[in-house]
């Protein structure tokens, strides 16, 4: 006798709910953890401490600038009166009418001088002097001297640079990349909003790819690439709130993902899925900073007084978050470890997964 309708029904939910707890019965995910190893002030400097052979990571709180050890050894501690850069290769300070600037190694030792007016930027070992007026900026050698300069009418109002160039953007909405040699790789106006200015740009390793921020009033995310001597949008998008400030664009260590923050949010385009992510972000980000070790990205965004860490998984996932009061702070990662700086503060945590 045929079962009835009543049997088969019984029997299929029967069979689904066995299915569903075969298929469910997997190893719940590893939660983040963040632990605490150590917190020293940035006055205690360690004169005497053993630096060969360690990495020196710079930092820069309030009006001093400088760089720690792994192992929480403050090395070397500036106070600045007016301005500074500093990165993992070079610091200097200088004041307000400089027509010249020493600049130190990390592990303090003089690397040379610019005999430029302007103000130095350093990105790792890369070193750049915005000159006096805001529209020009020269690419220094290591040595501090002159390698190429470019002039402009606009000022600037974006830059970045990576290892395979740089890239600054322009108030008239201009977007521009040079090569190492100073030559022009990417030229373009994006174009498409009723004020036109570039609030943020980026550049990928090669050079062959800059993403930017462009427009107010109808502002979007741009990125492209170079394809037969042109620049070619891949992917543009407009975005729901707006920045009236410069912000980050940035792109992965892998160069497979550009971050690029704007008002209350954080956006990842993922070239392998073509598409963006959105995330919502506590205030402006002020930092962005990726660990190579744990496939993590940490954000740094400041509301106010009030700071906050958000840790991203795989680009688009919220893996956690947390917030403190401070005047001013910053981060960096080493591999596993995650180090903050909060006022005269520095600490290391050490990232796990359990």
């Amino acid at each position: 006798m045929k079962p009835s309708n009543k049997n088969k029904i019984i029997i299929g939910v029967t069979a689904f709910c066995v299915l569903y707890i075969i298929f469910a019965m997997r190893p719940l995910g590893k939660e983040l953890h963040l632990i605490p190893e150590w917190t020293q002030d940035i006055f205690h400097v360690n004169e005497t401490a053993q630096t060969e052979k360690k990495e020196l990571i710079p930092f820069k709180l309030g009006q001093n600038i400088g760089y720690f050890t792994e192992d929480g050894s403050i090395v070397r501690n500036i106070p600045f009166p007016y301005k500074a850069a500093v990165s993992d290769s070079y610091y200097a300070a200088f004041g307000a009418n400089n027509n010249s600037a020493d600049f130190f190694n990390a592990d303090g030792t003089k690397a040379g001088t610019i005999e430029l007016s302007g103000f130095p930027f350093f990105d790792k070992d890369r070193i750049y002097v915005f000159l006096p007026g805001g529209t020009s900026f020269v690419k220094c050698g290591s040595d501090g001297k002159a390698l190429w300069k470019f002039e402009n009418y606009a000022p600037i109002t974006a830059f970045s640079s990576s290892k395979g160039g740089t890239v600054a953007g322009y108030a008239d909405g201009t977007l521009i990349s040079f090569n190492n040699d100073g030559s022009v790789n990417h030229r373009f106006s994006p174009k498409g909003s009723r004020h036109e200015i570039i609030l943020g740009a980026g550049i990928s390793s090669d050079g062959n790819s800059v993403s930017c921020i462009s427009g107010r009033d109808r502002q979007r995310f741009i990125t492209a690439k170079k394809d037969k001597g042109h620049s070619r949008i891949v992917f543009h998008e407009y975005l729901e709130t707006e920045s009236s400030e410069q912000v980050i664009v940035k792109y992965s260590l892998n160069d497979r993902a550009v971050y690029y923050s704007y008002k209350d949010h954080l956006g990842v385009y993922s070239y392998d899925d073509e598409k963006s992510y959105h995330l919502p972000i506590n205030g402006r980000v002020i930092q962005i900073e990726e660990s190579s070790s744990e496939s993590l990205v940490f954000v740094l965004s400041k509301n106010d007084s009030k700071y906050t860490v958000t840790v991203l998984e795989k680009y688009n996932h919220i893996a956690s978050q947390f917030s403190f009061e401070a005047e001013c702070a910053f981060i960096q990662v080493r591999g596993k470890n995650f180090y903050i700086g909060r006022n005269s503060k520095i600490s290391r945590l050490t990232v796990s997964k359990k």
